[in-house]
């Protein structure tokens, strides 16, 4: 399905409770933690067959009033996006790659049989929520504001078909550290009983199914002590996918980064091509392929890894201290986080937050 291609016109209706200075302040010096405050306000667009994308606002942070036989309600049709505001030394408010982020957007539409949103419609609505609420972003260490924008299908019909009606949304939540304990090296708990997607199922696709499926092994994560949970091929169960949330990688002896090579069933994330990309400007050698669990084991033990590190939008990049499974486990907890990690770590945020030149034009300037 395609969107009507003509810009949008905002209405914007402020809130009449929205928090005062004193009282947003006080949430922004406290302990953000993740996903637990949200802004004044959100975005909210409408889609329908007959009028595409239209009735554009930004309203009141607030319920949603849905239908009780709404499709997303009864097939799951959604699917959503994580992105970031970065407040610079100056106070200008940029977001990070949205271009990327709104044709991923895309992708996962046409996978879920949904309307795609323009690229620029994307952008658009987060310098439209900025515009009202950029008071919320914060300017403290390692903070930001975190956009959800997201796509539910709002159509009150129970056949089994791609619905006829949509709805798009942006909430946004100012953020701190995504753990609680900061930059470091976490435990992850190998999955055995479990496959996060399947190669021709919505594996590549930013959609709740796949998280909601990732809760139960999650949870034995937890139970095991350990921060998340990794996934490995649904098919030969000896092939890395991808963490809960987060791409994995693996930083070899010999200065190669390796990643699990895009199978279908990986989700494609923003933060794995930026650091590939500035992996190979520093003239690291980059390997896309297949990386079995036996890999990762054998070369923790002999040495020939000597890093391993996760990455998503929500953590940025989360240095893997130990890998535990039945019976096994490998690692060190209490090592501190590797070289390559952090200096990588540090270029992306750094650029991220207006510290050092943006080479790759990936800065896009909200307010």
């Amino acid at each position: 399905m395609t969107a009507a291609a003509s810009p949008l016109e905002y209405q914007v209706r402020l809130s009449d409770h929205a928090r005062t200075a004193a009282e947003r302040d006080a949430i922004l010096a406290g302990d953000l933690g993740f996903g637990r405050y949200f802004t004044d306000h959100m975005v909210a667009i409408q889609w329908d067959q007959a009028r595409g994308w239209h009735d554009a606002q930004v309203r009141a942070y607030g319920p949603l009033s849905l239908d009780p036989a709404a499709a997303v309600l009864h097939y799951g049709q959604e699917i959503f996006e994580g992105i970031k505001a970065y407040r610079h030394p100056d106070g200008s408010i940029w977001t990070f790659r949205p271009d990327a982020n709104g044709e991923r957007l895309q992708r996962s539409a046409a996978r879920l049989a949904l309307p795609q949103l323009p690229v620029a419609a994307f952008t658009e609505s987060l310098r439209q929520l900025v515009a009202v609420d950029h008071a919320w972003v914060p300017s403290a260490p390692e903070s930001s504001l975190y956009f959800r924008p997201f796509m539910i299908a709002t159509e009150a019909f129970l056949g089994v078909r791609p619905a006829q009606a949509a709805g798009y949304y942006v909430i946004a939540s100012p953020a701190g550290a995504y753990f609680a304990k900061g930059v470091a090296p976490v435990s992850i708990w190998l999955s055995e009983d479990y496959a996060r997607a399947a190669k021709g199922g919505t594996g590549a696709a930013k959609c709740g199914g796949n998280y909601a499926a990732s809760l139960l092994p999650q949870q034995e994560a937890y139970a095991q002590g350990c921060s998340q949970v990794l996934f490995l091929d649904p098919v030969e169960g000896r092939y890395l996918e991808e963490l809960g949330g987060m791409n994995v990688f693996l930083v070899r002896r010999d200065g190669r980064i390796v990643t699990p090579e895009l199978s279908g069933s990986i989700l494609e994330g923003i933060t794995r091509a930026s650091i590939l990309q500035l992996a190979r400007d520093r003239g690291l050698v980059v390997e896309e392929r297949k990386v079995s669990i036996d890999e990762w084991k054998e070369g923790v033990a002999s040495g020939e890894i000597s890093e391993v590190f996760a990455c998503g939008t929500a953590a940025v990049v989360t240095p893997i201290g130990a890998l535990k499974g039945r019976g096994f486990a490998v690692g060190d907890i209490d090592a501190p986080a590797g070289e390559v990690t952090m200096a990588i770590r540090k270029e992306l945020t750094d650029i991220q937050y207006g510290r050092i030149p943006d080479r790759h034009g990936w800065l896009v300037r909200l307010r």
